[in-house]
């Protein structure tokens, strides 16, 4: 049975969703200025990601089961050659407080060899817990294969695990957060720099958060206002050139005073962002509609089999018949059609949607037809 969407909830939700939004076209006001930091970021200043594969050891028994992760054995053989203990041949480890992971870090940009790093450790086998482990030394590698890191410390686990009764899946158990991903703070050493080509050739790149033209205007106007003509010029909507000095120490200066730079960024396109998994929607301020008319309402289709059965009369020879007659039905609640007219606010889009009893769902579909229609100015995204 196929029925219509309840109105009740989506009307409160929607009525909730109304008073925000008109206060939000109340408060709307221009663009203000923002820091350039806040709007660009300088191409060569960023973060590399750092990965690593190692071992965990000192567990209470919630170790890797080594007969179903055999790769745990296989490190622990070669740590072990490694560190002058050779295993007789045909040797079987039977392993439970050895976790094999994975360790991750981001390396910040201008890390210099000595600083320590934040690192994260995740099993990557079917251990139960870290809790209480200790991550052997670790080699932390870019995406280039060079080393940058070296990783070793005591895992720190936001969590608690608890079992009780008989084994063999019997027990109870309780378990409070996630106990196979843990933590080492300033847990990696950096090894080595990540070179940086910053300043060359005198010349620095502003690269935007969001590529729009006029804010790279704005941009490169307000740099020559502040530092004189052509010291910035834009290369497209994103990139801009900046000339620097040849000096480190003033290059640094001029790039902090670059930052703290006030500039009104364009505003931004109207757009709809819709989440149809969970129905939610959300638009910016600059959201308008041409004129055009809303047609909604409730359908209720119904099938139902209707069964009969046949039974011949004694003595006859005959079979009994199952037979399935069904039935379709169809109701259709009273709909409202409403005309909005062309020019009309957030507010009173939202307003004109929630008049007619649109849920959160009837909303998705009625804004995608409005955007087919023509009469959505806004961009139309789903997620």
């Amino acid at each position: 049975m196929i029925t219509g969407a309840r109105r009740t909830a989506g009307v409160c939700k929607l009525a909730l969703l109304t008073a925000a939004l008109a206060g939000l076209a109340l408060l709307s006001t221009p663009a203000s200025a923002e820091h350039l930091r806040d709007l660009a970021s300088i191409a060569g200043v960023r973060h590399n990601q750092l990965i690593g594969y190692g071992l965990v050891v000192g567990l209470d028994g919630s170790g890797d089961q080594t007969t179903q992760t055999p790769f745990t054995v296989q490190s622990v053989v070669s740590m072990l050659q490694q560190l002058g203990v050779n295993l007789p041949q045909g040797t079987q480890l039977q392993l439970k407080n050895v976790a094999a992971v994975m360790v991750t870090a981001s390396l910040p940009p201008f890390s210099q060899p000595g600083q320590t790093l934040d690192i994260t450790v995740s099993s990557m086998g079917n251990a139960k817990s870290l809790r209480g482990g200790t991550l052997l030394m670790t080699p932390l590698k870019g995406a280039d294969g060079q080393v940058y890191g070296m990783a070793q410390g005591n895992v720190l686990v936001g969590g608690v695990g608890v079992q009780a009764g008989g084994g063999g899946g019997g027990g109870s158990s309780l378990t409070v957060n996630h106990l196979s991903v843990g933590k080492i703070s300033g847990g990696a050493t950096v090894e080595r720099a990540v070179a940086s080509a910053l300043g060359e050739n005198n010349i620095i790149r502003l690269e935007l958060n969001t590529a729009d033209f006029a804010t790279a205007s704005r941009v490169v106007e307000a740099i020559n206002d502040k530092y004189g003509a052509g010291i910035a010029y834009a290369l497209d909507s994103r990139v801009i050139r900046v000339q620097a000095p040849s000096s480190s120490d003033q290059r640094v200066s001029f790039i902090g005073s670059l930052q703290d730079m006030q500039v009104n960024p364009a505003e931004q396109p109207a757009k709809v962002i819709m989440n149809a998994r969970t129905g939610s929607v959300v638009m910016n301020r600059a959201v308008t509609l041409d004129t055009c008319a809303i047609s909604h309402g409730n359908l209720s289709v119904s099938v139902n089999a209707d069964t009969q059965v046949s039974q011949p009369n004694p003595l006859s020879g005959g079979r009994t018949v199952v037979t399935q007659n069904p039935q379709v039905g169809i109701k259709a609640d009273s709909g409202k059609v409403m005309l909005v007219k062309g020019g009309a606010s957030l507010a009173e889009v939202v307003k004109a949607l929630n008049a007619i009893g649109a849920t959160p769902q009837d909303l998705l579909s009625i804004l995608q037809a409005m955007k087919a229609a023509g009469s959505l100015r806004a961009e139309l995204e789903i997620i």
